[in-house]
């Protein structure tokens, strides 16, 4: 089979290669920028254990990471481990967890995933992707955000800021948080996977907002070629 060529005469695979490579500083040269905006990172969910951070990341679909450090305090005072979650009544685990809405679904996997530590783990939190997403209520974001910041593994949280500011700058082309975490995966170094997430989640959280971005102080204005930004 012929190889088409452009008219400069290297192949498309050449030029491909070439595209990548360039998608691939490009996202260096963002995450460079985020990284002097942001200095320092961290999760923004309080947690003192991985058990902690894992209920407390349960606690967080479809809820503010402010709320539920609001209601952690009284529950990881209640409930101090595996076994007790397992054990746990539940009308009153639904009661402190009310806040953070959808509680009885919530409870129900805060509930299965004690039991299922219990029984399958000794009631510690597994440090792997395979083990944390066969937990009652843990997907692949709840798994990289243990993963990452208790276990210091590269990890790649897909949330729905990250999402968002994926698609805006570029680095991602769908709606679908395993195909961008492909995406993010093949741009960026393993070695900066879990930093780098964590930046860009917080650059959508308090800049980059959904409704109205703050494209006045935004660090990587310059590298977004998104539409829909505003001008300064």
């Amino acid at each position: 089979m012929r190889t088409i060529r452009n008219r400069t005469g290297r192949t498309g695979r050449h030029d491909a290669l070439a595209a990548g490579a360039s998608a691939k500083v490009r996202a260096r040269r963002i995450l460079k920028t985020l990284d002097r905006a942001m200095p320092s990172v961290k999760v923004e969910l309080s947690h003192g254990s991985p058990l902690e951070l894992l209920i407390a990341t349960i606690l967080s679909a479809q809820c503010t990471d402010q709320r539920v450090n609001q209601v952690t305090p009284d529950l990881f005072g209640r409930y101090r481990c595996a076994s007790d979650y397992a054990e746990a009544d539940p009308a009153e685990l639904e009661a402190l967890i009310r806040p953070t809405g959808f509680f009885k679904n919530k409870a129900r996997h805060i509930i299965a995933c004690g039991k299922a530590l219990e029984q399958r783990f000794g009631g510690h939190v597994p440090d792997s992707m395979d083990a944390l997403a066969t937990l009652p209520g843990v997907g692949r974001k709840t798994a990289n955000v243990v993963l990452g910041a208790c276990f210091g593994k590269p990890a790649l949280v897909v949330d729905t800021h990250v999402k968002r500011v994926s698609n805006r700058l570029g680095l991602a082309s769908s709606q679908d948080p395993e195909k961008i975490e492909v995406s993010l995966q093949s741009l960026i170094p393993s070695r900066l996977w879990t930093v780098g997430s964590q930046r860009l989640l917080l650059h959508g959280r308090y800049v980059c907002l959904a409704r109205k971005p703050q494209c006045d102080r935004c660090a990587v204005y310059t590298d977004c070629a998104w539409e829909g930004k505003r001008l300064r």
